[in-house]
C-alpha cells in the first residue's frame, strides 16, 4: 500500500470512529433533549459555520455552477437526508439494530458503483463485502442479549433508507473531491445543508428542551462532541479519504462502527468480552483487504492499454504515449 491510500486509510478510520460512538451518544439525546429534525439542523447550521470560519485561512477556490449542483445532490444525500432519516430512525431502533443496518452500506455502494461508475463487482471485491459483513453481524449478535429495547419496523426501514442515502454520496462526491479541498468541498455542502433543513428543522430545534430548559452541562458536551467529532472532523476526513481509495473501500469502514460500539460498552460495564469479538476483528480486517487489493475499473482499463513489445519494452498507452520501460528478458 502506497502513502497516498495510507492517508485514504487514516482519514476514513477516524471519521467511522467517530461515527461509531455518534450512535450511542445521538441515542442518549434523541426523544429526551432533541429530536431527529431538530439535532439534524444543529448539525447543519454548526458546521457549516465552522467550515466558512476555517475556510477564511485557506485559499478561496472558485466552484463550478455545475460543481456547486453536485455538491447539492452531495449535501441532500449525504448530510440533510441521511442525517434526519438516521436520526428519526434511532429514534425507533435499537443502537445495535442500527449498527447492523450501517454494515449494509458497502453493499449498497457495491451495486450503485456498478450502475453509476460501472465498477466491476469482482470475485474477490464480493468476497470482502461478505466478510466484512460477517465479522459485523458477528459482533452485533454477539452483543443481542444486552441490547436495551426493540426496534419498530418504521425505525428499520428509516435507517436503512439512510444507508442507501449514504452510498449515494459516497459515489457522487467521488465526481468533485479530486478538484477542490476537503475544506471547500464541506463549506458548499454544509451551507446546502443547512438551507435544505432550515424549513424542517428550525423550529424543532428553537423549541427542543435543549434550548429552552436548564440542561445539564453533559448535554451541551455531548452535542458539542456530535457536532465537532462526526459532523465537522468526520465530514471533513471523507472527501480526504475519496481522494486516495475507492467509495467501496471507503465503505467497508462501516464494518467498524459495530466494533467500536460494542468497545465502549464494554468500557462502561454495559457488555462483556467475548470469543466472538476477537474473531470479529479479524474478519472486519479481512475483508477491507480484499476489497481494497480487489481491481478497479482504472486498473483494468491501465492493464488493457499496456502491453509488452518484441523487444522485452512494456509500452504504456496513455497521457504520455512515448513512456516505456525496460523490464528484464
Amino acid at each position: 500500500m502506497n502513502k497516498e491510500k495510507l492517508k485514504g486509510h487514516i482519514a476514513v478510520l477516524f471519521a467511522s470512529t467517530f461515527s461509531a460512538i455518534n450512535m450511542p451518544v445521538s441515542k442518549s439525546l434523541i426523544n429526551v433533549w432533541i429530536d431527529g429534525y431538530g439535532l439534524t439542523m444543529l448539525r447543519a447550521s454548526m458546521a457549516c459555520v465552522l467550515f466558512w470560519g476555517v475556510s477564511l485561512f485557506f485559499k478561496n477556490e472558485k466552484v463550478t455552477l455545475k460543481d456547486k449542483m453536485i455538491l447539492l445532490g452531495g449535501a441532500f444525500f449525504g448530510m440533510s437526508f441521511n442525517q434526519l432519516m438516521f436520526l428519526l430512525g434511532l429514534e425507533t431502533t435499537s443502537t445495535i439494530d442500527a449498527a447492523i443496518i450501517s454494515s449494509l452500506v458497502p453493499v449498497f455502494v457495491m451495486i450503485l458503483a456498478a450502475f453509476i461508475l460501472h465498477e466491476p463487482i469482482t470475485g474477490k471485491k464480493a468476497m470482502g463485502v461478505a466478510i466484512g459483513m460477517a465479522g459485523a453481524l458477528l459482533i452485533v449478535f454477539s452483543s443481542r442479549g444486552s441490547s436495551q429495547g426493540s426496534s419498530s419496523t418504521t425505525g428499520i426501514i428509516l435507517s436503512t433508507v439512510a444507508g442507501i442515502s449514504y452510498a449515494v454520496y459516497l459515489i457522487i462526491n467521488r465526481t468533485v473531491v479530486t478538484r477542490y479541498s476537503p475544506v471547500t468541498i464541506s463549506k458548499w455542502m454544509f451551507l446546502f445543508a443547512a438551507i435544505l433543513m432550515l424549513p424542517f428543522g428550525a423550529k424543532s430545534l428553537i423549541q427542543s428542551p435543549a434550548m429552552t430548559t436548564a440542561a445539564p452541562l453533559s448535554v451541551y458536551l455531548r452535542l458539542g462532541f456530535i457536532i465537532l467529532g462526526p459532523t465537522f472532523l468526520s465530514y471533513l476526513l471523507v472527501p480526504i479519504s475519496l481522494k486516495f481509495i475507492r467509495p467501496t473501500t471507503v465503505s467497508m469502514y462501516n464494518y467498524l462502527q459495530p466494533l467500536v460500539a460494542s468497545s465502549i460498552a464494554i468500557a462502561i460495564g454495559q457488555d462483556i468480552l467475548t470469543w466472538e469479538k476477537p474473531i470479529a476483528v479479524v474478519l472486519i480486517f479481512a475483508g477491507v483487504y480484499f476489497v481494497t487489493a480487489s481491481k478497479s475499473k482504472a486498473d483494468i482499463e491501465s492493464e488493457l492499454n499496456s502491453d509488452i513489445n518484441l523487444n522485452g519494452e512494456i509500452k504504456t498507452r496513455g497521457e504520455n504515449p512515448d513512456y516505456t520501460d525496460k523490464i528484464q528478458k
